[in-house]
């Protein structure tokens, strides 16, 4: 059973000494621990910091293209030197390596095939009071997106099985974090949350430059994700507002054309036209959804030529 322990790194040759040096050399039920570093087109010697530490794979960008990018190109690279499991953590020291353990615990036991990280991110001190509500909204919404309870959903300390890892696939530019959960709860992927502890930060996020774009960030990659993975559900729940909104001054129209009070055709036209348009954004659902049979093909067709091409 092999573990490998991906970082994606964009300039980290400061704090990556300390993350390596805190990583296990063996764990119970493992059978060797590779460590690979994702060097997302660093400018100041990340990946030479990362040779002389003696990690045992580097993956070296030649520009930068994100976290999201850097985790995908991570677990491709995982899976090529077959890894059994794949955890993935933060370079600037985050997470506290010792919980790794209790991390993959689900998964070699069988009762899960991906695990996050729970921070208990209500109760950290070293998140400010806006941060902490914000996060406990967001996993709130997206434990509804993904239908499956998530109590940290941005909490990038995860582990993945070999299967769970073939089938991931991530589209956005931002992170990683949001859209893997709800495409594993669309997949019927077992996900298990892990109480984990966390270290002291050694410089401020990256990700979270500003609470405003932040939320625009991550509201965007909800939307898109839930969208793509639940597209009938999406468009049938707007189309049946609109239904509704159209009936209003169509109601409106009625009672007083009823009345033998004339005109108010102003409320009719409304009525039609959001009646209209409702039925033709629930048929946007319908052919949305037949696309994404399409696109069910296509992961498949993905999945099986990652599993030919990563043959171990």
């Amino acid at each position: 059973m092999k573990l490998i322990i991906q970082i994606p790194c964009f300039n980290e040759a400061q704090s990556l000494p300390h993350t390596i040096a805190s990583l296990p050399c063996s764990l119970p039920g493992i059978d060797s621990i590779e460590i690979l570093v994702i060097d997302d087109g660093s400018t100041d010697g990340t990946s030479e910091v990362a040779k002389s530490l003696g990690v045992h794979h580097i993956r070296h960008l030649p520009q930068h293209g994100g976290l999201a990018n850097a985790f995908i190109r991570g677990i491709e690279t995982s899976l090529e030197k077959g890894a059994d499991i794949i955890v993935n953590t933060d370079a600037d020291n985050q997470y506290d390596a010792s919980c790794i353990q209790s991390l993959i615990e689900p998964i070699l036991k069988g009762e899960a095939e991906i695990t996050v990280g729970d921070r208990g991110v209500a109760t950290l001190a070293t998140v400010s009071p806006i941060k902490r509500l914000l996060q406990q909204i967001g996993s709130w919404v997206l434990s509804k997106a993904a239908d499956s309870p998530t109590p940290d959903a941005t909490s990038g300390f995860r582990a993945f099985s070999r299967e769970a890892a073939l089938h991931t696939l991530v589209v956005s530019d931002y992170s990683y974090t949001l859209e893997t959960l709800i495409q594993a709860g669309a997949n019927k992927i077992s996900i298990a949350y892990v109480p984990v502890k966390t270290n002291p930060p050694l410089r401020p996020s990256r990700l979270i430059k500003s609470i405003p774009i932040y939320l625009a960030y991550s509201s965007s990659t909800i939307i898109r994700a839930y969208t793509m993975y639940r597209p009938l559900r999406v468009f049938t729940s707007i189309g049946i507002c609109l239904i509704i909104l159209g009936l209003i001054p169509g109601i409106r129209f009625l009672y007083f054309y009823l009345s033998g009070i004339s005109g108010h055709i102003q409320s009719l036209i409304l009525s039609a036209i959001l009646i209209i348009v409702g039925f033709q954004v629930i048929l946007i659902g319908l052919l949305a959804d037949l696309i994404g049979f399409n696109r069910k093909i296509l992961e498949e067709v993905l999945y099986r030529l990652r599993k030919n091409e990563f043959k171990r």
